[in-house]
């Protein structure tokens, strides 16, 4: 069985996002970029489902700027077998996200697709969704436990008040939560080994995919600052203040 992963470059969660002055975008220059964290869960089950001996190969595909080598290779690193790059330095939206990663699984034919359920920089959680109706398969999102049996896949995910168990028959397309897994630490024979392993590299043209953007972004701006907080001696001052100066009642 083969498993294709999509894996996205973001700005490292560790970092402080910037503002452009202009708020045309977020400033990345000079900023630590790495593998976004629900992508690299995914690629954890991948690796963990082969060496189950449930997959057979893992293909891992990444679409964006060339330095997305480098969320390849880490990857790759991770116990992926190849990987493909689908090099553009045109704005990507989730709809043409989804055009992109179909035309790949159209030619790998993989039997499981797994997606981060969302990326921490646009937060969009699209992605998955739009490519499962795209490809006419079937879904199961927010997954924190992935089981195969047979040519079906069990999947658990958190819903509200409590969990859902869903089977789905093959090929399919999840995307992965939090609670899934906790990514291996990568050790550094395997960043060697990962240097030589194959990386693919693919054009929008020759996947005759339209990336025309659907929506148009405004502007970006800085979350309002908190004012401080403040002591108070005693409840009735509470009262006071939340009365008088908060009008909270």
């Amino acid at each position: 069985m083969k498993v294709l992963v999509a894996v996205k470059r973001v700005v490292d969660y560790n970092v402080k996002v910037r503002v452009k002055a202009d708020e045309s975008d977020v400033d990345i220059g000079n900023v630590k970029m790495s593998m976004n964290p629900f992508d690299e869960i995914a690629v954890e089950e991948a690796v963990r489902l082969k060496e189950a001996g449930k997959a057979t190969e893992v293909v891992v595909v990444s679409l964006g700027v060339k330095q997305c080598e480098e969320t390849l290779r880490t990857a790759l690193a991770m116990g992926a077998d190849r990987a493909i790059h689908v090099e553009t330095d045109e704005e990507l939206q989730p709809l043409a996200v989804a055009k992109l990663l179909k035309a790949v699984a159209t030619i790998e034919q993989p039997q499981l697709l797994l997606l981060g359920k969302q990326a921490i920089d646009d937060d969009a959680n699209q992605t998955a969704q739009m490519l499962s109706a795209l490809m006419q398969l079937a879904q199961g999102t927010f997954a924190s436990k992935i089981e195969l049996a047979g040519d079906e896949v069990l999947i658990t995910r958190e819903i509200d008040g409590g969990q859902e168990r869903l089977a789905l028959t093959l090929p399919a397309v999840i995307s992965v939560d939090l609670r899934l897994n906790e990514p291996r630490y990568i050790k550094l024979p395997n960043i060697m080994q990962a240097k030589k392993k194959p990386l693919e590299k693919k054009t929008i043209a020759e996947l005759g995919v339209d990336i025309s953007p659907r929506l148009i972004q405004l502007r970006v701006t800085e979350p309002a600052a908190r004012s401080a907080g403040m002591m108070v001696e005693n409840v009735t001052e509470l009262v006071d203040r939340l009365h008088n100066e908060a009008k909270v009642f």
